[in-house]
């Protein structure tokens, strides 16, 4: 099979995997705080199997390695944290949407620590998504709104998008390290991070919620990295940044077909918006003929 073609595949079922992580969360029934510490303690057994299977454990790694992949796992953590947190609050269609602002998040790092040029065609896909997220944030929830607090939730995929913007500042530095041992050195610090704040006394009791827990861990976070990792290394970039799409539009079908959700007309466009926006920044699509410096 062509290496670009298996390539696609991965991403495309890697996206599909973590389009569907919403569901798994609510349905777990857990506390936010036990879901993302099951997903890091399963997510590390899997991952150690994998990097031990690979043969990536007999490498020494630096003290610096290690220290720098684990200031970007603590930014994954709360990520994770705030991201799950949104989904009962603004529903998981409306979180996504809103998470999807990591690529303006990115050129904010970028302009200001890296001195990196902002163009009129970045500026503008920052305004596109600006004006979406205002349509968003205006427009009320419907009467199936599963949210508890709808600002609230906005803030959270907000604050989500930002903490993921400095993971993957964090880990550029971290080039030439394996991707797998990255993941495992994240899902670890992960467990020693919420282990004292992990409710061991009311474990779930039911075999549903420890199905949907492993799943989280084993599918969403083992395979889904090895998936998607493998799918970066065969594909060129503008490929992966269309692919990448495909985990917000699944996200918003698993909304409204599990649970029922219907945005409005108003949240629909602005949705969108913010979805266009993150893909001409992803992609490079350019609105002028020329870049000119803002």
């Amino acid at each position: 099979m062509d290496n670009t073609v298996r390539g696609t595949i991965e991403m495309t079922a890697a996206m599909a995997i973590l389009g569907t992580i919403g569901w798994f969360v609510v349905l777990s029934g857990q506390p936010i705080m036990d879901v993302v510490f099951w997903r890091c303690a399963f997510g590390a057994v899997t991952l150690l199997i994998i990097c031990a299977a690979l043969g990536l454990l007999r490498g020494r790694l630096s003290l610096r390695i290690v220290a720098i992949a684990a200031l970007g796992g603590a930014a994954i953590v709360i990520n994770w944290l705030l991201l799950f947190s949104a989904f009962s609050r603004a529903s998981i269609s409306i979180a996504t949407a809103v998470y999807n602002t990591q690529p303006f998040m990115l050129v904010g790092f970028g302009a200001l620590f890296f001195s990196e040029r902002l163009t009129v065609t970045k500026l503008t896909w920052l305004g596109i998504a600006f004006a979406g997220m205002l349509l968003i944030v205006q427009a009320a929830p419907d009467a199936g709104d599963h949210g508890t607090d709808y600002f609230t939730g906005i803030a959270m995929a907000l604050a989500a998008a930002f903490f993921w913007a400095v993971a993957a500042i964090v880990t550029k530095k971290l080039k030439g390290t394996p991707p797998h041992l990255i993941a495992l050195i994240q899902v670890c610090v992960g467990v020693l991070m919420l282990a004292p704040f992990a409710n061991f006394t009311h474990l779930p009791a039911d075999a549903r919620s420890w199905v949907m827990l492993a799943t989280l861990g084993i599918v969403h976070t083992g395979l889904m990295y090895i998936l998607m990792y493998g799918a970066i290394q065969k594909l060129p970039t503008h490929l992966q940044g269309s692919l990448s799409f495909i985990y917000p539009v699944v996200a918003i079908l698993v909304d409204v077909v599990a649970f029922g959700h219907r945005l409005q007309p108003a949240q629909i466009v602005g949705a969108a918006a913010i979805l266009v926006a993150a893909a001409g920044m992803n992609l490079g699509w350019s609105l002028w003929k020329s870049k000119v410096p803002a």
